[in-house]
């Protein structure tokens, strides 16, 4: 067995169903789950067609690498999205196809991390359990970079220790940041870059929120566009990792993609060539109909602003509200502690829909 595994905190999930126990909700509400983030959207007419019109392709063993037609939709996408140079983003060499973020992110701390060597992984707190299991299982210590109001709900890089730094083998970011919504700035961005050719460590930056955000001036700058605007057209230690489960509510097409650095690419696809988790055909081609589209991702934008006007006009006057930057939960203060407002919540006889439409998270130690 391996030891690590005692290292691992029950999943949040288990600690949700073990906060609600021997409590009944009100038998005369419709219960709004918000635990797993899940969009409540429908899936785009687009992507469900392409799924059900490449089912002949069952017969045959998708390629880890996933089609040419994908790889290269994916680099058009990220080349269109963020900026990037022409041609500096390559199909063949840039990018991977994966089966959703959070496998992938999981798997490239296995991958990269040296055990021969002390490890320090770094991530935001609170933060996505996934950054946290993965170093742990990896066997790399987790190093929490707290994100606090006083940050704007960023971690305070300049707080970390030179000793970490060296030993640092991994930083993760989330950027818009789950849950707070938070954005890196492009400034911050390009000094963490340069921090990582310092003490040769790899970015794995969580950009699956990328994509809801409220001003369609500003979209969210992201590691590879802040690579770019240096003049790193190599992105080297450099990884981007995105999905289409809240661009284009499509969670259960387990469809995503790692992007950036080419060197660190090759090495990914070696370690997944033995993982056996090549997307199937069908996925790819839904997903190469989603990465080309870009109406119903703006058609979804409108749809979160609608429901965030509707629940800050009903919360003003219950709870301090600030809308998030990007990202689609309400990160809120609560008048005690998170695990008991939000059993409280639930047991309640008298409250409505909107009074617990809140994202209630628990800050990992």
């Amino acid at each position: 067995m391996n030891p690590d595994l005692a290292k691992l905190q029950p999943y949040p999930f288990e600690k949700l169903s073990a906060l609600k126990k021997g409590v009944l909700p009100p038998a005369h509400l419709d219960h709004i789950a918000l635990s797993i983030g899940e969009p409540k959207h429908p899936t785009p007419h687009l992507i469900s067609e392409a799924v059900l019109s490449h089912l002949h392709g069952l017969s045959s063993y998708p390629s880890t690498r996933g089609t040419e037609a994908l790889r290269q939709a994916i680099a058009n996408w990220c080349s269109r999205r963020f900026k990037l140079p022409q041609d500096s983003l390559c199909a063949d060499r840039n990018i991977l196809p994966v089966n959703g973020t959070r496998e992938a992110l999981f798997a490239a701390a296995q991958a990269f991390i040296d055990r021969s060597l002390p490890a320090l992984v770094l991530m935001p707190n609170p933060f996505y359990q996934i950054y946290e299991g993965a170093a742990l299982l990896a066997g790399a210590e987790p190093l929490f970079l707290n994100c606090s109001a006083d940050n704007h709900f960023i971690p305070d890089f300049d707080a970390v220790s030179e000793a970490s730094w060296q030993q640092c083998q991994m930083l993760y970011l989330c950027s818009p940041g789950n849950p707070t919504g938070a954005v890196i700035d492009s400034h911050t961005l390009k000094k963490l870059i340069s921090l990582a050719q310092k003490y040769n460590f790899i970015i794995a930056s969580d950009e699956c929120y990328s994509e809801i955000y409220f001003d369609e001036t500003q979209p969210p700058v992201g590691l590879l566009q802040a690579c770019a605007e240096m003049g790193l057209h190599d992105y080297a230690n450099c990884m981007v990792f995105h999905s289409l489960s809240k661009r284009s509510n499509a969670p259960g097409l387990r469809s995503g993609f790692v992007a950036g650095d080419a060197r660190l690419i090759q090495s990914f696809l070696s370690y997944r060539t033995y993982h056996g988790c090549a997307m199937p055909p069908q996925h790819q081609a839904a997903s190469i109909a989603a990465w080309n589209d870009e109406q119903h991702v703006r058609h979804n934008r409108r749809l979160y602003q609608q429901k965030f006007d509707a629940v800050m006009e009903l919360l003003q006057d219950s709870l301090p509200l600030t809308q998030p930057q990007a990202g689609f939960y309400l990160w809120v203060k609560t008048p005690n502690g998170d695990a008991e407002f939000a059993r409280g919540l639930f047991q309640q006889t008298e409250c409505n829909r909107f009074t617990r439409q809140l994202f209630i998270t628990r800050h990992l130690p």
